[in-house]
Formats: C-alpha cells, sequence, structure tokens
C-alpha cells in the first residue's frame, strides 16, 4: 500500500471559453488533511466534482490506491464521502431518518444501519437531536449531519467543499476540531475554502488555485521558506525589553522589530547558524531572556505573494 491516497494528474475542464482548470496536478499523503485553497471561481469546487466523479474532466486522470476513477465507478464511490458547498437536508425527515435514507442508498444492511447512525450522531454531536426534524437545526447542525451523511458508508477519502461557509466563528471551530478528529480516526481529507484561517490551523498541505491554475502545492513551511525571505523569531525577556529591541534593530540581520502581547517579534534574514550566534550574542549582553520560538509559516503571507487576487 502506498503513501499516498489520492493522485490527480493534469485535469483540465473548461466551460465554453471558460477554462476553469488548467492541468492540474497534486498528490495527497494517506491520513492528511489536505487543502485546496483559492479566492471564487478559482476552480476549487470544479476539481471536487471531477474527484467525486460528478463531473467529468476534458483531460486528466485520478487515481486512488493506484486505480483510476474510470475503472470501477462502484468502488470509487466505495471509498469517496463527497459534501458539496450546497447539500441538501430533506427538512421533513428526523436525523436518525436522513442517515439511514443514505445508508440504505449504499446498501448497509438493515441490521447494520441503526448501530452506525447512533455513531455517526455521536462522532458529530448530535446524539441529543436523533429524532429532531432536520427544518429545526441549526445551520452548523445540519453542516454536522450532511458531514455525517459522507461518513456512512465509512470512505477513506472525505472532500468537503467550504464546508464552513455561512457558520458562526463558535461553530466554524467546532467544524475545525471535528475534521482534526476525523483525520486521528484515519481519514484522509480533502477541504476547499477561500477563507484561509479555517485551513490554517489544520492543514499538512495544501494546493493554491487561481484562475484555475496551480501555483503551489505542497507543506505549508516548505512553501513559505521558499517564498518568504524572513523567518519570526519571538523572543520573551524578564526586563528591559526597549534595550532588547534597540540592540535587535542594530543586528545585521534583523529585518523589523515589533512588540507583540509583551514580547519581541523579528523579522530575521540569516540561517539556522545565525539565529543562534544572535540568541549567544544576546545573552552574553546580559539580557534576561526567558524563551525563544521560531513562527510557523503564515499561511496567508504565503497566498499573498502567490496570488494577485484575479478571479475568473
Amino acid at each position: 500500500m502506498s503513501e499516498s491516497l489520492l493522485e490527480v494528474r493534469n485535469l483540465r475542464k473548461r466551460y465554453g471559453k471558460l477554462l476553469a482548470l488548467a492541468g492540474v496536478s497534486f498528490t495527497i499523503p494517506r491520513g492528511a488533511v489536505f487543502g485546496l485553497i483559492g479566492p471564487n471561481g478559482a476552480g476549487k469546487t470544479t476539481a471536487l466534482r471531477i474527484i467525486a466523479s460528478v463531473l467529468e474532466p476534458d483531460e486528466g486522470e485520478i487515481f486512488l490506491d493506484g486505480r483510476p476513477v474510470n475503472g470501477d465507478k462502484a468502488y470509487w464511490a466505495g471509498r469517496i464521502g463527497f459534501m458539496p458547498d450546497f447539500f441538501g437536508v430533506y427538512p421533513d425527515l428526523m436525523t436518525w431518518e436522513y442517515l439511514d435514507f443514505f445508508a440504505r442508498a449504499y446498501s448497509i444492511p438493515a441490521a447494520e444501519r441503526s448501530a452506525i447512525i447512533d455513531r455517526l450522531l455521536e462522532l458529530v454531536e448530535l446524539s441529543g437531536k436523533k429524532n429532531s426534524y432536520v427544518q429545526d437545526l441549526s445551520r452548523g447542525m445540519q453542516q454536522r449531519l450532511c458531514l455525517a451523511h459522507a461518513l456512512v458508508h465509512d470512505p477513506d477519502l472525505l472532500l468537503l467543499d467550504e464546508p464552513a461557509s455561512g457558520l458562526d466563528p463558535r461553530a466554524r471551530v467546532a467544524f475545525r476540531q471535528l475534521v482534526k478528529r476525523l483525520q486521528g480516526l484515519g481519514k484522509t481529507v480533502l477541504i476547499s475554502s477561500h477563507i484561509l484561517l479555517e485551513l490554517a490551523e489544520i492543514c499538512d498541505q495544501v494546493a493554491i488555485l487561481e484562475k484555475g491554475e496551480l501555483v503551489a502545492v505542497g507543506d505549508v513551511d516548505a512553501i513559505g521558506q521558499t517564498l518568504l525571505p524572513t523567518r519570526r523569531l519571538l523572543l520573551r525577556a524578564l526586563s528591559n525589553l526597549p534595550a532588547l529591541q534597540k540592540a535587535l534593530v542594530a543586528e545585521p540581520n534583523v529585518l523589523a522589530v515589533r512588540e507583540v502581547a509583551g514580547a519581541l517579534q523579528v523579522d530575521f534574514a540569516g540561517e539556522e547558524a545565525d539565529v543562534a550566534d544572535l540568541i549567544h550574542r544576546l545573552v552574553s549582553a546580559g539580557f534576561p531572556l526567558v524563551s525563544f520560538s521560531e513562527a510557523e509559516t503564515d499561511l496567508e503571507e504565503v497566498y499573498m505573494s502567490l496570488t494577485k487576487g484575479e478571479t475568473q
């Protein structure tokens, strides 16, 4: 079994004169949370619909565990769970009836359905709403119910298209936590969004799309180190912060220093050895440093450096 679960090769899709996808390729490792990032109209939904076999590409190939999507549609459908950006929730059904309907569609035996539904409702924290009508659920609850629907046949790969769209801040946080919980259960997740904050905290890797073209793909930190010429250091000291700031400004590799929440944030252009030398000099000069850390790559900075903000 390979380390990669999904491989997308040279996807192209045109709607009339509009080229929605212009040769997009990426690979998703097994068990990863992979983010598809881009503005509205970048081609994210088109890519997800093609991967879900809802839409046919003009060109390109998709492989799951090395098997092509066009080889066995029944096998493919059984391995993938798709939560589209606009979903139907059948408001006159109770939540358990809604999930039972989809379990029947996947030919899950009657003797197994009740236990599966109970487990899914517990996973998405809707056990207390088992006998509630879908129309009486909040939007956040309906989103979680739709995620449970995408999981009813226990797929290996989850495709989530703008899953937190329209949710309030608390519901967004809860949904991100749920995605990480699914990763902990061994699921591989491909999630799209135009809201960077949604993906920055949960994605292992990202692909950035603009106008149907792939502008970057890979580990967030690796992309950032390639594109962003500076390190971001955070220094905390017991006292004498103004003097420490003045000393830092005089350092040759320091590009900027700013105070952030009682610490100093430093944009630094040197390598790791240069960082070590800097810390040694500061300690030798008597500055009472109590902590030092290097910030992770800011996904928003990476995105802004790569894209122009253009839509199709």
